[in-house]
């Protein structure tokens, strides 16, 4: 998309984008099947701006305050899982988006945020011991999250992406119209 129409409407489309995360938090859904780590991404690869991390970490913040807050070194691991696809995103799509980066971005994001939130699971003591079985237990356990989460990162990469596509399309094509 135009970087100039993307710069100038940046606070709206952040805005729009912590909302819509939220909001598909609070509805029924697979569990961890949500556009957390596209929106991440997307931010990433869209927006130069240092606090642009902030949007999933809002969105995080807004859906939680409704859902309910949960053990805060595990809140804090997955809120960092979500802070570091806005990396990902600025690090790997910035430039280039092409079909095989944008799954690429996915898989990294998805990959980065189950070691990080499990990670955090573990660290608390609660639920497993603090023993290198117990570090297995825990992600081994974890594993049915992580394939809803890898869903939902490549199925809303392509959404958000994808509707960004064909705007652009449609943006060039009334652009070639009005010219000829």
């Amino acid at each position: 998309m135009n970087m100039k129409i993307l710069a100038e409407n940046k606070t709206a489309i952040c805005i729009f984008l912590i909302l819509l995360a939220a909001a598909t938090r609070l509805f029924p859904h697979p569990l961890n099947f949500t556009p957390m780590g596209a929106i991440g991404l997307f931010a990433g690869a869209y927006f130069y701006d240092r606090r642009v991390w902030l949007v999933p970490v809002i969105a995080l913040l807004v859906s939680d305050a409704v859902i309910g807050f949960y053990q805060p070194l595990v809140m804090l691991f997955v809120y960092l899982g979500f802070a570091v696809s806005v990396f990902i995103g600025s690090t790997l799509l910035y430039r280039t988006r092409t079909a095989f980066r944008l799954g690429v971005s996915a898989v990294v994001t998805a990959t980065v945020f189950f070691i990080l939130s499990n990670m955090g699971v573990w660290l608390t003591g609660l639920y497993y011991p603090m023993t290198r079985a117990g570090l297995v237990e825990c992600y081994i356990l974890a594993l049915p999250f992580f394939g809803n989460t890898l869903l939902g990162d490549l199925f809303y990469v392509a959404c958000l992406f994808g509707i960004v596509e064909m705007i652009q399309s449609w943006v060039n094509a009334r652009s070639k119209l009005s010219t000829a």
